[in-house]
């Protein structure tokens, strides 16, 4: 593993080297864009690259008065490779901000070529809280730790769901959802029975929805990571969870926009919470649909193609502050404190912790003009990750 001084001795040099180059006179402004493009998280880098491309389409490809080009690099899921290429985008191609960064290890490998080289690090997908404390050049469009549970647990215990059993993924995002929805539930007067956690390779769901089944609680909540949500829906079926009277409430990766088709049956009635939802009814997020659909065989964006869009959003709005000027640190003090309407809804970057602060919506899952819908029937406005410093 190349530490953090490793990286310092063998790039410093080069690095400092271009820190002399007055940033604001280049004409191109590069953003290096580093995604799992292929591998077991491929479709991650592809629902990103999408959300990326929609809002150049949409938007143009200046700002701040500079062309804005973006250098694409496939990191396969691996945070080896996700740290090569970042410094590699720093050092050879002189790129002025990244942006990507698919799962938690691979957005905190970079986090010693951000502190080295200076530049932001927009993150569009991997959500774990500690990965913010890691660079002061780290800014996020995805979601912060556990903000789509908190509102879950409210909502739950509102609508008499008193006794739930917690079911999640075991690594840093699982725990995280798991303390975000337990803390919640039981501030408001619930009764957690019992916390499930389920190996995050070749997940076999089946024993562990037993051990649910068995304590018969009011409902299970559920986080598991975009991709599994089938998988984890079929099991509850054939386990006779729903049969047995236990409602299923989880976070939106659970039914994820990009795969709920795919899904089937099984999800109608689910209930989530999460920040997006392809069926949004606003102007900004019509656009959005229509330009992904468009250019990319009509596929439909998730939440991770919103945080590519969102991501480019920040960066032109950082460009247009600066009047063009690339000097990192007047970029990150652009993005503090930026607010505008994402296709999501009203959104924020909290400019203590350079968080995302946005709506969470509460959703059911629902038959819309013969295709399957995250169809949103109540919001909890200006959700801040609760484990982010205030």
């Amino acid at each position: 593993m190349i530490t953090r001084r490793t990286f310092v001795a063998a790039a410093g040099v080069a690095l400092g080297a271009m820190a002399v180059l007055p940033a604001y006179a280049q004409e191109v402004v590069k953003i290096g864009l580093v995604l799992p493009m292929t591998g077991p998280f491929a479709s991650t880098g592809r629902q990103v690259e999408a959300g990326v491309k929609a809002y150049m389409a949409i938007n143009g490809d200046t700002a701040g008065g500079k062309k804005v080009e973006v250098v694409l690099r496939d990191d396969a899921g691996t945070a080896d490779q996700t740290r090569r290429i970042a410094q590699e985008l720093v050092v050879n191609e002189g790129v002025s901000m990244l942006m990507g960064f698919g799962l938690t290890p691979l957005a905190m490998s970079v986090a010693p070529v951000l502190n080295q080289a200076k530049i932001p690090a927009i993150i569009t997908s991997a959500t774990t809280s500690a990965i913010m404390t890691q660079s002061d050049y780290f800014v996020r469009t995805s979601m912060g730790g556990p903000q789509s549970a908190l509102p879950v647990a409210t909502w739950a215990v509102e609508n008499g769901l008193k006794r739930v059993v917690t079911l999640v993924t075991d690594y840093g995002p699982g725990h995280d959802i798991e303390k975000g929805f337990v803390d919640q539930y039981k501030k408001e007067g619930g009764e957690i029975v019992e916390s499930v956690r389920v190996p995050l390779q070749n997940p076999d769901f089946a024993p562990f929805l037993q051990r649910v089944r068995d304590a018969k609680p009011d409902a299970v909540f559920v986080f598991v990571p975009s991709g599994i949500g089938s998988l984890f829906m079929k099991q509850f079926v054939e386990r006779g969870l729903a049969d047995a009277g236990i409602k299923l409430i989880a976070t939106g990766d659970v039914t994820d926009d990009d795969l709920l088709n795919g899904i089937g049956e099984a999800a109608k009635g689910v209930i989530t919470g999460h920040f997006y939802s392809a069926n949004h009814d606003s102007p900004e997020n019509k656009a959005f649909v229509e330009e992904v659909r468009k250019s990319n065989n009509n596929m439909r964006p998730n939440f991770m193609s919103v945080g590519g869009y969102d991501a480019m959003h920040l960066a032109y709005m950082a460009l247009e502050k600066t009047g063009g000027d690339t000097d990192g640190d007047k970029l990150i003090e652009a993005m503090k404190g930026a607010e505008w309407t994402s296709p999501r809804g009203p959104i924020m970057i909290d400019p203590q912790t350079r968080d995302i602060v946005q709506d969470i919506y509460i959703r059911e899952v629902k038959e819309v003009d013969g295709e399957l819908y995250n169809v949103e029937f109540t919001k909890y406005e200006k959700i801040r990750d609760p484990n982010s410093a205030q």
